[in-house]
């Protein structure tokens, strides 16, 4: 019998098609004695594998929703050796704002697992994910860009489990997507995202960073878009053989090699998300526009390696991401 207070309007053991929502009910001034809809779309085929294809995570992400629709719009049951559990606005309250965080409670989905069943909107979605969803899987991707505040090389990520075994998985699962760069969730990963609820789970899993920018690209959506069939074929949904794509394997592995803003105002960039920079190299200048008097100044990448992602803002703040840097996996 479910914990979750969180209930669905359709039935996962059903053959077929299926288009419904997980109830999230919450009573507050928007909706006080109804439910906030998550939306679930279920393609069951013959017997085999499940596995859950998420979007919306973070609501101001939207490549990864879009390829979904695409992919479920274009995927019969009957093409199927398994089910597909596709929730393309996992966190809706964020989802239907364009925010990050939810705004029923001002809460990041990605930083709320394992959740909690009686807690608040993100949590009880998270405990659901985790708690109800994951178990019945033998895979999952979490499909992710920058948002409305980053643009990221687009990549697939999977986390360096303590499990040689599932690490392997993860890694083929990222191979098998076919983007040419994967980033691996080292000791900088947060237990708190869904990929940690996988690990925990035992199932394999790659979430992505899909550009960003808060719009859709469209060539980086039809890379997702043959991602996730690829991602199919390869857990034995679909048939068909998977040539994996060589790619680039990077790591985070200090957070202080990354470039931040110095203090409030205009970051004027001057590289780009997948460029290889050197200790030293120019990664743009910083203008103080509201203190006129104050000169501009020179921000300079501390360490080599590999940018892969840097700010969208306008003005930025003290403390704020204006170039994520990583370097090479060893190995």
């Amino acid at each position: 019998m479910s914990r979750s207070r969180l209930s669905l309007t359709l039935d996962l053991e059903a053959p077929g098609r299926q288009v419904g929502d997980l109830m999230l009910r919450w009573s507050d001034n928007s909706n006080p004695l109804g439910y906030h809809p998550v939306p679930v779309i279920s393609l069951k085929g013959a017997p085999g594998p499940t596995v859950l294809i998420t979007g919306g995570n973070h609501g101001d992400e939207f490549e990864g929703p879009a390829a979904m629709m695409r992919l479920a719009g274009a995927l019969e049951p009957a093409e199927l050796t398994g089910q597909v559990i596709l929730m393309p606005a996992l966190n809706a309250p964020a989802f239907t704002a364009s925010s990050r965080v939810s705004p029923l409670d001002g809460a990041n989905l990605n930083r709320a697992f394992p959740g909690d069943s009686a807690g608040g909107p993100t949590a009880m979605i998270a405990d659901f994910v985790e708690q109800e969803l994951l178990p019945r899987c033998a895979g999952a991707i979490d499909l992710h860009s920058g948002g409305r505040a980053s643009f990221f090389a687009p990549c697939a990520l999977a986390s360096q489990s303590a499990d040689p075994a599932l690490r392997a998985a993860n890694l083929d699962l990222a191979r098998a997507f076919g983007l040419p760069l994967i980033w691996e969730l080292g000791a900088f990963n947060d237990s708190r995202s869904l990929n940690g609820a996988a690990e925990r789970a035992g199932v394999p899993m790659i979430a992505t960073e899909l550009g960003g920018g808060g719009g859709v690209d469209p060539e980086i959506t039809d890379a997702t878009e043959r991602g996730l069939r690829a991602a199919l074929a390869h857990l034995g949904l679909l048939d068909g053989a998977v040539d994996p794509v060589p790619a680039r394997r990077v790591e985070i592995t200090s957070p202080t090699q990354s470039v931040y803003a110095p203090g409030s105002g205009v970051f004027d960039r001057a590289i780009r998300a997948g460029q290889e920079v050197q200790a030293g190299d120019l990664a743009g200048w910083f203008h103080f526009v509201m203190e006129p008097e104050r000169p501009s100044i020179p921000c300079h990448f501390p360490a080599d390696g590999f940018v892969l992602a840097h700010t969208c803002r306008g003005h930025v703040t003290r403390g704020e991401m204006l170039a994520i840097v990583a370097q090479d996996v060893e190995g």
